[in-house]
């Protein structure tokens, strides 16, 4: 299975993979989701499952944290994600037997290298492009 098989808002990833890459406590995850800045899928049994979009979502938050912008502030530039726009993480079971194929090892190592491909010099993410225009 190839990456671009994999669209970049299909529920993938459990929380510990997501808490070790961004460095975020299931606490303060969960803290965004009640703000509706991430909105993880959620398995039959209740388990949120996140994608690509999330964590990138994810880090964004925590960087501008570390900049000193509030939740409000961060409000502001991230929009909250509805059930119906384009960034809402999906659920299906085709989605659902992708992830089943992949193992742990798999998904950790996937995501680590979507977020290395987008940390290029010069490229500039999706994310980084959506925030300019908060900066000019």
């Amino acid at each position: 299975m190839n990456n671009d098989e994999i669209r970049r808002n299909m529920a993938l990833f459990p929380i510990g993979i997501v808490m070790k890459l961004t460095d975020l406590t299931a606490r303060q995850i969960r803290y965004y989701e009640q703000h509706e800045l991430v909105k993880p899928a959620r398995t039959g049994g209740n388990q949120r499952l996140y994608s690509f979009i999330d964590v990138e979502r994810l880090l964004e938050i925590k960087s501008l944290i570390e900049k000193g912008v509030n939740i409000a502030g961060i409000k502001q530039v991230l929009l909250p994600v509805s059930e119906s726009s384009e960034e809402a993480t999906v659920i299906t079971e085709q989605t659902e037997q992708k992830r089943k194929e992949l193992s742990e090892t798999q998904l950790h190592r996937m995501l680590k290298q979507q977020l290395l491909a987008e940390r290029r010099p010069g490229q500039v993410s999706l994310i980084q492009g959506e925030l300019s225009r908060f900066f000019h």
